[in-house]
Formats: C-alpha cells, sequence, structure tokens
C-alpha cells in the first residue's frame, strides 16, 4: 500500500507539470498529439480530438508531445509556427505549474497544522546570547545575514552551513520592534560522530551533519542507532549514557545501525570539530494562524523548498556533495514509503500532512530542477528560446536537436546511475 500510495504522490506532480505545457499548448493554438503519463509502453489509451491520453508503463515520467517540438516542422499548429514568447510560455509552463502546485499543498497544510515560527525557546542562562539580550519568546528574522521566516529557515542554515566561527549576529523582533544584535558565543573543539538523536524513547537518528563521519558512511537521519562496540542501545538516553563513559577519542567504533527493520554493522572514525554553541534554542513546532497568514506562509514554505533545492545544488557543483548523495524516483518512492508507514500510527490526517509534505517537496524541487539550463530539460529549451528572442531568428534545428539528444541520453546514464546507487542503499 505504501508503494502504491508514494507512486500515486510522484504521478500528481508529474501530471500537473504537463499539463502546464498541454494548457499552454492548447491556449497558443499548438496541436498535441500525445499527453502521457509515465515511460515505456503503453497500458491504456484514447484518442480524444487530435491527442492522444496515455498511460504507460514505468510511472517515473511523463510526457507532452507537441507538433513540431524536436523537428523542423513548420505546418499550421506546430510548435515551431507558434511566437517565440509563446513557445517560452508553453515550455515554462511545466516548471512554474508545479511551483503553483506546490503551493496549493502548502496551503492545505498550513491551514490544518499551521507554520513553524523562528522563535527562541530558551536561552542558556549566562550565555553570550543572554549578555547581548536576547530572550525567550523573541523571533528570529536574520541570522549571520541570512532572512529567516520560519524555524527550518534556522535549521537549513545550521545543517548546509554550520557555524564556522564564533562570531554571530543576528535581528530578532520583540514587541513589533526590530534589534540586531551580535556576540562572540562559546566553543569548544571535540571528536564527534556527526548527528543529533532523539534524547527520548527510540533512539532515532533526527539530522545528519554535513561532512561527518555518519554522513561519510551513508547514515541518514531516520536510521536508529541499536549498537556501540557491541553495547546495546534501546533508547536515547543509552547513547548518553555510553558516551559519557566512554568519551569519543578519535579511535574507530561500530555501530549498529537500523534501518527497515534491518541491523547493519558500520565502522567510523569520529572527527576532531569545532562546536560553536550559539547560546539559544529555536523553534521547529507548528503553530495555527489567520487566512493571511496560511497564504503568507503557505509562499514562505514553498520559498523554503526552492531555496534548500538551489543551495544544495550549489554545493553539489563545489564538491559538498556527490552524485552518490543523489536520489531517483527509486528512492524517493522508497523514503515516501517508509514514511507513510510511520506516519499510519499517527492517524489519517498525519498521513495526509505527511504525503502532502513530501508532495510539496518534490513538486518544488522537480520546478527547480527543469528550469536549469541543461539541454534536454525545459531550462535548456528556455535558453535556446531566450537566444532565439535576442537575435530574432531561430539556432539552427538540427544542431539544437542534437545538442538536446545529447543531454537526453547524458539525463538518462545519471539516471541509470542514481537507481543503481538507489536500489544498492534500499
Amino acid at each position: 500500500m505504501s508503494i502504491i500510495i508514494a507512486i500515486l504522490v510522484f504521478s500528481v506532480i508529474i501530471i500537473f507539470h504537463e499539463l502546464g505545457h498541454f494548457l499552454l499548448a492548447k491556449r497558443n493554438g499548438i496541436a498535441v498529439t500525445e499527453f502521457s503519463l509515465g515511460m515505456g509502453p503503453r497500458l491504456l489509451s484514447k484518442v480524444i480530438g487530435e491527442t492522444r491520453y496515455s498511460l504507460k508503463l514505468f510511472p517515473i515520467g511523463g510526457s507532452c508531445l507537441m507538433v513540431g517540438e524536436d523537428d523542423d516542422d513548420d505546418s499550421q499548429g506546430s510548435f515551431n509556427r507558434a511566437s517565440v514568447w509563446a513557445r517560452i510560455s508553453v515550455v515554462a509552463a511545466g516548471p512554474i505549474f508545479n511551483f503553483i502546485l506546490a503551493f496549493i499543498f502548502a496551503m492545505i497544510i498550513t491551514s490544518v497544522i499551521g507554520y513553524d515560527p523562528s522563535t527562541v525557546l530558551q536561552v542558556e542562562e549566562g550565555s553570550p546570547a543572554q549578555e547581548a539580550g536576547l530572550q525567550e519568546g523573541d523571533v528570529i528574522t536574520e541570522f549571520q545575514g541570512k532572512h529567516i521566516s520560519i524555524g527550518r529557515d534556522l535549521e537549513l542554515y545550521m545543517t548546509l552551513h554550520g557555524l564556522q566561527d564564533e562570531n554571530v549576529t543576528l535581528t530578532y523582533e520583540r514587541d513589533g520592534e526590530k534589534h540586531e544584535i551580535s556576540y562572540t558565543a562559546d566553543s569548544q573543539t571535540s571528536y564527534l560522530l556527526g548527528f543529533y538523536y532523539s534524547t527520548e524513547g527510540e533512539p532515532e537518528i533526527t539530522q545528519i551533519m554535513l561532512d561527518g563521519s555518519l554522513m561519510e558512511a551513508g547514515v541518514q537521519a531516520g536510521d536508529i542507532i541499536r549498537e556501540i562496540n557491541g553495547v546495546e542501545i534501546s533508547t536515547g538516553q543509552d547513547i548518553q549514557d555510553y558516551i559519557a563513559a566512554n568519551p569519543l577519542d578519535g579511535s574507530e567504533i561500530t555501530l549498529g545501525i537500523e534501518r527497515n527493520g534491518e541491523v547493519r554493522q558500520i565502522s567510523v572514525t569520529p572527527k576532531m570539530t569545532k562546536q560553536v554553541d550559539t547560546g539559544f534554542v529555536y523553534n521547529l513546532y507548528r503553530e495555527k494562524t489567520n487566512f493571511l497568514g496560511v497564504i503568507r506562509y503557505s509562499a514562505v514554505e514553498v520559498r523554503y523548498w526552492i531555496t534548500s533545492t538551489i543551495e544544495s545544488l550549489v554545493m553539489l557543483v563545489r564538491g559538498q556533495f556527490t552524485v552518490n548523495d543523489l536520489s531517483g524516483p527509486v528512492g524517493i518512492i522508497n523514503v515516501i514509503g517508509d514514511s507513510y508507514e510511520e506516519a499510519r500510527s499517527e492517524g489519517t490526517v498525519m498521513v495526509w500532512m505527511q504525503m502532502l509534505y513530501w508532495a510539496i517537496l518534490l513538486s518544488a524541487n522537480l520546478g527547480v530542477m527543469n528550469l536549469l539550463p541543461i539541454p534536454a530539460l525545459d531550462g535548456g529549451r528556455l535558453v535556446f528560446l531566450i537566444i532565439e528572442a535576442i537575435r530574432r531568428k531561430r539556432m539552427n534545428p538540427n544542431v539544437e536537436g542534437m545538442i538536446h539528444f545529447a543531454g537526453f541520453v547524458l539525463l538518462m546514464v545519471l539516471m541509470v546511475f542514481v537507481m543503481f546507487n538507489d536500489i544498492r542503499r534500499i
């Protein structure tokens, strides 16, 4: 059941993307020969008017095939016959529809369970943050030069960038007034494995630190620690007790990591890491808001996922992530299935919220990825169309077609590689 639901989530996102292309093509008088969900051989097919509507075997893609889209056909109703601005609107519509879908789903979630305000929950007694004037209840609006709208903005910054030096600058709001403070945070250097975990109940890993030992070993958030050097671990408190009795000193240790009900043994070496303590704890819990707040924070939710996708891509280009860290359709469907199983125990509402949450993430992600200036993607096609609009002359269709085909082949090779990694991880 979980796999079916995951495939349905994936399919809704893809069909909405292709619907954007389809509606704008029809609006601009471009003939659509086939509108399909999935790839491979057709399972179901029906011709209505000039368009064949198809459901194909592999639910990992979709298409909106327009007359003349990939050749030099210049007949009436072809893609090439439309004005350059009409073609730009058709190509851009897919990613834009993904952002629209993400916003619609975000409105549902924000209406039901609210948003996560970036409120300070606790300030450490005697810490530099307290001495600088920060208090419980203050709402952080800027941190280290980054705009903060929700608690997860802070979490994203900490996850992707961390605090590399002790100089902290932030802006907070109190009683409707904004205040900016700077202070030198406390820091210490120690050996770490690079993870955060639940201190109560199951010893589940909640977050993996970038470039930490556990990230390099392939451990993921959601995994559960069951053993440390042969010592059985049942709760988060057990982890604290073990590390208190056996401080990490750079020696290799063995962990029993549970994922999907199976425990595997891994060996990792703690890294000497500089820890900077901000001196405060911030909120990640959601609270309800009014109608205008729903509109505002739904937009913030979509912006959050667009930002996280772009920042992750930048880190990939810089080499801070590798292609081995990427997940494709198989990995995504597997993770969504796991989320569904975990949410079942919390009731139907939480199942729906969890699935919508994944739909927002994936829809925003698909929108961003398709706008990348890579041949064969919408972004690559937009590059050629923008050049045409500037030159007022179309690029050689054969040259453009060859570039898009080469890009398509490379994307297929990358997809096969990522799919192999997904299957290996699973």
